[in-house]
């Protein structure tokens, strides 16, 4: 038995000396706390990083949007004009919306699935701008969508696909796409939040997403549609960032349609931003 048992005094504690801490202790002053840029990066940084280490997310914005493509204009082309190159002039800007816009879902899919895990609940108790993780999450995708833009430009041009606009029309067509993909991000970034499963967040996203994207300019002039129709396809918000996208990439321009576009993208990060961060800051 040792001599403190034998005697009945408690074994003696090691107190470190100031001098000793000293060395172990970072010198100096505490760091600042992050503002809402840099927390807000750093979390996007963190939604590449995922993409490092499981590739196969870049299948929706690689291997998909080339599906689209080749699919539709070989499908309709011949029977909507005289060849699939003459209507992979109209048909291109439409499917490369299209695409981008139906990849922004997985963003509301991606936030319930940490939720799930509990990976937000240890975010919330970081010391950063209380939005950054969503912000940041969202910032991430933004370069899928421009992948996303980019593949399929890319496989119009070996198809034949020759845009009016030059280069910058092109640039200025990807950007509006982006800016207002950015904006729709908001609204499954709210649906992530309120549904249960990741299941439920893809199943109501498509419900949204198919009437938008297939009752629109997308595929055909909306004036071959019946009446009752084209009223809601010229309200589209989807139907406006074509045009839009449209008008640039043939080097033209229309200032209605892009107004509105500018105008749903506002509103988008407005009253789903809004809805999105009451939400979260009351889980």
């Amino acid at each position: 038995m040792s001599n403190a048992t034998t005697t009945g005094r408690a074994p003696s504690v090691y107190v470190p000396s100031a001098e000793a801490l000293s060395t172990v202790l970072a010198p100096g002053a505490r760091p600042p706390r992050p503002n809402a840029l840099s927390a807000s990066l750093a979390f996007g940084w963190r939604a590449l990083l995922k993409i490092k280490h499981v590739p196969e997310q870049l299948f929706d914005v690689t291997a998909f949007p080339i599906i689209m493509v080749l699919m539709f204009t070989y499908l309709f082309g011949g029977a909507l004009a005289d060849s699939p190159r003459d209507y992979l002039q109209f048909f291109l800007p439409g499917i490369m919306v299209t695409s981008v816009v139906m990849i922004t879902m997985y963003t509301g899919v991606g936030l319930n699935t940490d939720i799930e895990k509990g990976v937000f609940d240890r975010f919330r108790t970081l010391s950063v701008w209380r939005p950054a993780p969503l912000v940041g999450m969202i910032f991430g995708d933004v370069l899928r969508y421009v992948l996303a833009a980019v593949v399929i430009l890319g496989v119009g041009l070996v198809l034949g696909f020759r845009p009016d606009g030059g280069l910058p029309g092109v640039v200025a067509g990807i950007g509006l796409l982006v800016v207002f993909s950015f904006a729709f991000s908001w609204v499954w970034t709210f649906f992530g939040l309120v549904l249960r499963s990741e299941k439920s967040v893809m199943g109501a996203s498509m419900m949204v997403l198919f009437p938008l994207t297939f009752l629109s300019n997308v595929f055909v002039e909306p004036a071959t549609m019946p009446g009752w129709l084209q009223a809601f396809v010229k309200v589209n918000p989807i139907t406006q960032l074509v045009a839009s996208v449209r008008a640039v990439m043939s080097g033209t321009s229309d200032a209605s349609a892009t107004m509105w576009t500018l105008l749903w993208t506002a509103g988008f990060v407005v009253v789903f931003g809004t809805l999105t961060m009451y939400r979260y800051n009351r889980r």
